[in-house]
């Protein structure tokens, strides 16, 4: 039993598929995706920003094909990327063909969307011919016509119906390696579309708030919504849709698995907002730190506080803090106790090489539990 059981989150029982390399679904960590937003015709650019979301931690990473010169750029691209490319298809299934043979590890279509039933085995067959998985990618922006008539206006019962209607063109051609998306960019209506979708499905879902605005607004919304979902056990894959670059959506993303305890990678500050206390500037410590620290991937807790009034109880529930004091000499503590004192010139740099150390001393840690249970087995 959990010791601390109100932290604890069920998850919907989902059957799991596979994106390329990438596990989703069932008892697989929830993976964090973005989308590129460079031409996908040039290459270059595409492959570049790419590399920044892999350095951020994406595990699969979307890139719209739209024309011939996208999907003709896509195999070197697919090539170059070292997580697995969805291919993001709308209208035109002979893209969808072209990428599932250039290395799509999944295609991002609306099969009701993409012609006749032919046209849909086409798809279908290029998908498992080249082990492709599809999701479907039903958005409050995008209903069919004759449910809008239908319904009147998107609501929870025509996005779901939507992907029901999806899910059984790709079922009727004996292909199950899907996934499902009911996006709007108002939080409540996705929120009430997910959940209606989930207990309709057994298939992995793919969380998103579209549309959600700026990096603030965006990432608040998101919160919200993802968050509320992943909360109630729902979601197997999540993407974070922001008016910024790429990487921050990844970022987002992992603060808000990390928050709810679904997901560990790098440093989870723990930091006050500051106050007339503050024996240091903690507001430009914090944004200097996040930003000195992103190279950090093993899991770790950092706690700054300005001043002693709650510093020391953070400090004792994180593995490195620092709290402001007198005289420009605040305190340092390593694992809870107090260790050493540290002059505000040398403090970035300290809690960087702290942090680096702890990060070394963690990961030489684990590859010695895996020796042992390796020992052990032998």
């Amino acid at each position: 039993m959990s010791l601390r059981p109100w932290r604890d989150i069920a998850r919907r029982k989902s059957r799991q598929i596979m994106v390329g390399s990438v596990p989703v679904g069932g008892d697989a960590p929830i993976t964090v995706q973005t989308m590129t937003n460079t031409l996908t015709s040039d290459a270059k650019a595409t492959i570049d920003q790419i590399r920044r979301c892999e350095e951020a931690g994406a595990d699969i990473i979307r890139v719209s094909c739209p024309d011939v010169e996208s999907t003709a750029a896509f195999k070197q691209i697919a090539k170059a990327a070292r997580v697995p490319l969805v291919a993001d298809i709308h209208f035109h299934y002979k893209r969808a063909l072209e990428a599932a043979d250039a290395g799509a590890a999944c295609l991002r279509i609306n099969p009701g969307n993409i012609g006749s039933s032919e046209r849909v085995a086409e798809v279908v067959r290029a998908a498992k011919a080249n082990g492709c998985a599809i999701r479907i990618g039903v958005n409050a922006g995008s209903l069919e016509k004759d449910l809008l008539e239908k319904y009147g206006e998107p609501c929870p019962e025509a996005l779901v119906e939507s992907a029901l209607d999806h899910i059984r063109l790709l079922e009727e051609h004996d292909f199950r390696e899907y996934k499902v998306a009911v996006k709007a960019s108002d939080a409540f209506l996705a929120v009430a579309a997910y959940q209606q979708l989930a207990e309709a499905v057994d298939c992995p879902l793919h969380l998103g708030i579209t549309e959600a605005g700026g990096l603030i607004g965006g990432t608040v919304k998101s919160a919200i919504g993802i968050g509320s979902l992943l909360w109630f056990g729902v979601g197997d894959t999540i993407r974070v849709s922001l008016s910024a670059e790429p990487e921050e959506e990844v970022r987002v993303g992992y603060e808000i698995l990390k928050t709810l305890g679904l997901r560990t990678r790098g440093v989870r500050v723990v930091s006050c907002p500051s106050c007339a206390r503050q024996g240091f500037d903690v507001i430009r410590t914090v944004q200097a730190l996040e930003d000195a620290l992103q190279h950090i991937k093993t899991p770790m807790s950092l706690s700054v506080l300005g001043c002693v009034v709650n510093g020391p109880g953070e400090a004792r529930e994180t593995d490195i803090g620092i709290t402001g004091g007198g005289n420009g000499k605040h305190m340092v503590y390593l694992s809870g106790i107090t260790d050493h004192t540290i002059a505000d010139a040398d403090m970035i740099a300290h809690v960087v090489a702290l942090v680096e150390a702890k990060a070394a001393e963690i990961e030489a840690g684990s590859a010695v539990s895996m020796d042992t249970l390796h020992g052990k087995a032998a």
